[in-house]
């Protein structure tokens, strides 16, 4: 299986989606135990709740499960958030503290994991930024995420609906953060929050350079904004009716900052 899907558009925008794939191949499933085998950390059904919000953009998502390798992590293995319970580049534990594997991988593992995946899916991701900023001038990532919306592991209470991360204001113009502030603001029935526990992974971090054209942005959604957060997963229809509406808003808004030149 290829490890990174493209599809490509013709407008400003590239959607990133690293966690939604759930591949895993047979000798890293042989090595994971049973509560591995759940996968139970998948930003289950992103693409389906983006799918068609906006004409144009492009989608680069990876096919192979975080589990391999988390295609959001530094492939250095530095922490995200120094001091805070979080999962590593290959993760050891799920989202609840739980070890995951039989076999642990070793170093070896890893390195040739991060050949095979990792290092695939950010090629395949600068391609696409590189061919939408020369057509455009600008590029603009927004990169998909979903969690659970209460993980006591990782955070305490529940978690916002909107978590919005531009790693304290550094990875995109403030026009844009301030778009998708109004957006979800205005959004009624919904929180959010801007830079929270939340503020971007190593996508957003390492290809938001927005004083060279190149503007990244991650939203982390409360997965209780769109479908089941318990096995199998369900999507909820109903509630990703009420949600879609305010991500296509968010969404054009942005399109609308890079097509008119205003990204500073």
């Amino acid at each position: 299986m290829k490890p990174v899907e493209v599809i490509r558009g013709d407008g400003p925008v590239v959607l990133g989606m690293p966690h939604t794939g759930t591949y895993v191949p047979a000798d890293v499933r042989r090595c994971l135990n049973d509560r591995g085998r759940g996968l139970s950390d998948t930003d289950w059904n992103i693409h389906k709740l983006y799918e068609g919000l906006l004409p144009g953009a492009t989608v680069v998502r990876a096919t192979f499960h975080r589990y391999v390798i988390d295609a959001n992590r530094d492939p250095s293995g530095a922490s995200l958030y120094p001091g805070q319970n979080t999962t590593g580049l290959v993760p050891l534990t799920d989202f609840d503290g739980f070890d995951l594997w039989e076999t642990p991988p070793t170093e070896a593992d890893i390195a040739a994991r991060k050949q095979a995946f990792h290092a695939p899916y950010h090629a395949a991701l600068e391609a696409e930024l590189q061919r939408v900023q020369e057509a455009h001038g600008v590029v603009v990532l927004y990169d998909c995420h979903s969690i659970r919306s209460r993980i006591p592991f990782l955070f305490e209470g529940t978690l916002p609906d909107f978590n919005i991360g531009t790693n304290n204001g550094t990875t995109c113009a403030p026009q844009i953060a301030r778009a998708v502030e109004e957006v979800c603001g205005a959004a009624t029935g919904f929180t959010s929050v801007t830079n929270g526990r939340f503020k971007g992974g190593w996508t957003t971090r390492h290809h938001g350079r927005p004083e060279e054209g190149r503007h990244a942005i991650q939203m982390e959604l409360a997965q209780s904004t769109y479908m089941e957060e318990t096995p199998p997963w369900p999507y909820w229809h109903e509630r990703a009716d009420r949600t879609r509406p305010h991500l296509a808003a968010l969404l054009g808004r942005i399109d609308e900052l890079a097509r008119a030149g205003s990204l500073t």
